[in-house]
């Protein structure tokens, strides 16, 4: 492999752990406060599908982008009343949420459409469009330094930059605001924070909202950024796989963007080399690299859920005392 091919690898990964990343960092917020949040899956489809149709019949993709995180925010909304108000089962709630997106969207898409669940191809302003940094032209023939600003840092889509600028700002929301103490105690201790008097359903609440947000971006930057329209069941399990990247993590945002990018380079690298010679012995074929995230995820689940330690609170309903 030449530096160049090596540069365009990383610049794959980037492209593709964009969408785990944010959707990681939504689950972040959510499993901070203490709600086990598994519907990040369903988030991320139904924004897909709902940014794509509005992008794709308004022309403009910031309306998608918008219409996007709206519909994320409402199902997160509905989780939160399921597992908050009513202090239903998370996991149970959140499963529920990825059916119903699972289902809603294909029923809908085929209705509006008739392609299968699919949406029109979307082309022009409906499509977010890749930003080419300052002097990047003029540098690109420049040796190393050249090639890594020119196809590494500039070219990509704003939602690429919007997800990586987002790990600081996470970092300093949790660990430097009163805000993200708060939130923090409330996954630990919620009885302690409700002492205090601060409102453990709306500090979980505020959290949800932050994890719709979030999702709703993923979402569309996988219909509008990645892809040029929706697909039936385009998120392929990222959500989970960002569940399994937050776990990696141990509920910290630049460990996750770590474990994001190392999903990333998987699936670059399956991407763009399906077929692995070993030394002339044998070929790696593409089925099994195509896996290679997949894989990762389940070693991760099997081997370190059980040594990363979650919020204390996580996962259990509060209940005020009297």
């Amino acid at each position: 492999m030449d530096f160049l091919q090596f540069i365009l690898t990383l610049d794959s990964t980037l492209r593709l752990s964009t969408v785990l990343l944010l959707a990681c960092l939504a689950g972040l917020f959510s499993e901070r406060s203490g709600i086990v949040d598994i519907g990040l899956e369903g988030k991320m489809l139904i924004s897909a599908f709902v940014a794509a149709a509005i992008a794709y019949e308004t022309g403009s993709v910031w309306m998608g982008l918008a219409a996007g995180m709206l519909a994320s925010l409402i199902f997160a909304m509905i989780h939160g009343v399921a597992s908050i108000i009513y202090r239903g089962d998370q996991i149970i709630s959140g499963v529920a949420l990825n059916f119903l997106a699972s289902g809603l969207t294909v029923v809908v898409g085929d209705a509006l459409y008739r392609q299968g669940g699919q949406t029109p191809t979307l082309a022009g302003s409906a499509r977010f469009s890749e930003i080419t940094l300052p002097f990047a032209d003029a540098l690109r023939d420049v040796p190393i330094l050249g090639p890594i600003y020119s196809e590494l840092i500039s070219g990509h889509k704003p939602l690429v930059y919007v997800a990586f600028l987002a790990v600081p700002l996470v970092w300093w929301v949790l660990f430097r605001t009163r805000f993200g103490l708060r939130l923090r105690a409330v996954g630990e201790n919620p009885s302690s924070v409700d002492t205090a008097g601060v409102s453990v359903v709306g500090m979980r609440f505020k959290a949800l909202l932050i994890t719709g947000l979030l999702c709703g971006i993923a979402g569309a930057y996988l219909s509008t950024s990645q892809a040029a329209g929706f697909g039936k069941e385009m998120t392929a399990g990222r959500g989970y796989i960002a569940l399994a990247a937050l776990i990696f993590a141990k509920w910290r945002p630049l460990h996750a963007m770590g474990a994001c990018l190392l999903f990333g380079l998987l699936e670059a690298v399956s991407n763009l080399y399906p077929n692995i010679d070993v030394f002339g012995l044998f070929t790696i074929p593409v089925q099994f690299t195509q896996t290679l995230p997949y894989i990762l995820t389940v070693i991760i689940l099997g081997g370190f859920i059980g040594r990363a330690m979650p919020p204390n609170a996580i996962g259990q309903p509060y209940v005020k005392e009297r």
